[in-house]
């Protein structure tokens, strides 16, 4: 199964970077592929997280595909975790960590491990998605430096 795993440093807080990834709506603005995003369902935890149901729609030149993911936001841990509901993955699955340093900045990691229902498909589209993937990190770091106010 191919898979991507990223560690950036970024000139932001733990808590921005957790924001910033939580708000999976703003997604179709700056992500790479995304078209739309959907949040289906909303439910808050008595643990203090948010698990979300969220189809979003990737597109790329003639290919367009709508998927739906559980993403369960854990603010006190600074964890997301995305886990495949339905669409043209077999399987799907992904997670940032937003580890605080020192000087006021953090680290994010993001981990990303897919596989498509469709070896054709996965065939066709699978180097966009690794192309994509290894822009993700940039995308929401170049989002926060926007948002946030820093070069």
């Amino acid at each position: 199964m191919p898979s991507f795993r990223t560690r950036r440093r970024v000139a932001h807080s733990a808590e921005d970077m957790f924001a910033l990834v939580a708000d999976v709506e703003k997604y179709p603005q700056f992500v790479p592929l995304c078209q739309r995003l959907i949040v289906r369902r909303r439910d808050q935890r008595e643990d203090g997280r948010t698990v979300l149901l969220a189809q979003m729609t990737v597109a790329y030149s003639f290919f367009q595909e709508t998927f739906t993911s559980r993403v369960t936001l854990d603010p006190a841990h600074r964890i997301i975790d995305v886990e495949y509901v339905d669409g043209p993955f077999r399987h799907m699955e992904n997670r940032w960590q937003f580890h605080a340093v020192d000087d006021g900045h953090c680290e994010v990691d993001f981990f990303i491990d897919w596989e498509m229902r469709s070896r054709t498909l996965g065939a066709m589209v699978g180097g966009v998605f690794e192309r994509a993937f290894r822009r993700f990190a940039g995308a929401f770091e170049a989002r926060a430096n926007k948002i946030y106010r820093t070069a």
